[in-house]
């Protein structure tokens, strides 16, 4: 019986691939966009988040993106992204989200004059308010910011030493997205050789929109600690569940997978939850893990994730632990704090009717 979503929400999880400028709320786009004159499709907050999710679902990666012209344009100045980083920490709280990483690109944010350490300051400004008010509130939540390199940019070291330099002061990684057809992470490969000289966590963009050939390059040239979506392994293992070499080896070394079902859904990796991979990778036990990606162009939440997986794959109570403590042992967090967060996720399992 699958788990209905309301029992999703009470569950605490754990979300590693959220976009930040991918998850803001409709109101606050038409009213930073009012201030600043910035032309959206409609002014009506139903209608705007309504447009994001029709345009994003599209089957067209690149379509997809295109609909964070509207968001990155109110998201320029410090009081604008401070804001949508509270707000993101806010949601993620009133979703039952107990630990969240906020990945984006600084480079997107400097047309109203701020240098990239300053945004960076303001995203971690706003995740310290967003904790506070959920701690003030009752539903307590870790949120930290993932540093991204857009792939079809000119590669540079210079976000992997931003996101070095703010190590202990929110920052938890480092990412490179976008496009990825024509651009594959070798192309960084500077940038991912500085973080494995100062012994900085990364993820990669890896096996959306392109194949295997991305996904080798992401662990075997630069060594990813994650593989964002990663979702086309499939393609690596025959129909009678055998794995091929590549396969064999992200599961081996136990590489966890960002995997995002709705998402993918939008950019044409299956046409419903029941033909996504996710039931596959997660039968031949690799290390799955759920996220949204982008909740205001899919509409989603990552309880709404959970709910729909359980609903297709018959998954209960106790694979959805499995997910959110895979997703906790993956979490870009010392040790110790990763240890603190496991134990929250499993007595958060236990208070919700899950015996081992």
């Amino acid at each position: 019986m699958a788990v209905p979503i309301e029992i999703c929400r009470s569950l605490p999880k754990v979300a590693l691939h959220d976009h930040l400028d991918g998850g803001l709320r409709p109101a606050t786009i038409v009213e930073e966009a009012r201030l600043i004159g910035h032309i959206l499709p409609t002014n009506d907050p139903v209608a705007l988040g309504e447009w994001f999710y029709a345009a994003a679902d599209s089957g067209s990666l690149v379509r997809y993106l295109e609909t964070f012209d509207h968001t990155i344009a109110v998201m320029q100045t410090a009081a604008q992204l401070r804001r949508v980083a509270a707000e993101f920490v806010e949601d993620q709280a009133m979703d039952g989200v107990v630990y969240a990483e906020a990945r984006w690109a600084p480079e997107q944010h400097l047309a109203g004059g701020l240098s990239l350490t300053e945004a960076v300051e303001a995203v971690r400004d706003g995740l310290a308010d967003g904790m506070a008010a959920c701690a003030a509130a009752g539903t307590p939540i870790v949120a930290k910011q993932i540093l991204t390199s857009m792939r079809h940019g000119v590669p540079t070291t210079r976000i992997a030493e931003l996101a070095d330099a703010h190590r202990y002061d929110s920052v938890c990684g480092f990412d490179i997205a976008g496009a990825e057809d024509g651009y594959p992470p070798s192309r960084f490969a500077e940038a991912f050789d500085y973080l494995k000289r100062h012994n900085f966590e990364f993820t990669i963009h890896a096996g959306e929109a392109f194949g295997l050939p991305s996904i080798w390059e992401a662990v075997q040239l630069c060594n990813a600690s994650r593989l964002g979506h990663g979702v086309r392994l499939a393609d690596d293992i025959a129909p009678d569940g055998t794995l091929g070499e590549l396969a064999s080896y992200i599961r081996d070394r136990r590489i966890p997978l960002e995997l995002c079902p709705s998402s993918n859904l939008q950019t044409g990796i299956a046409d419903t939850i029941a033909e996504h991979p996710f039931g596959l990778l997660a039968k031949l036990k690799f290390r799955v893990t759920v996220s949204c990606d982008n909740r205001l162009m899919s509409r989603t939440t990552l309880s709404r994730e959970f709910a729909l997986l359980s609903a297709a794959f018959g998954y209960e109570l106790a694979d959805l632990r499995r997910f959110s403590v895979n997703a906790a042992k993956s979490a870009f967090l010392p040790f110790d704090e990763r240890l603190v967060l496991i134990d929250r996720v499993k007595a958060g399992f236990a208070a919700a009717g899950f015996t081992a």
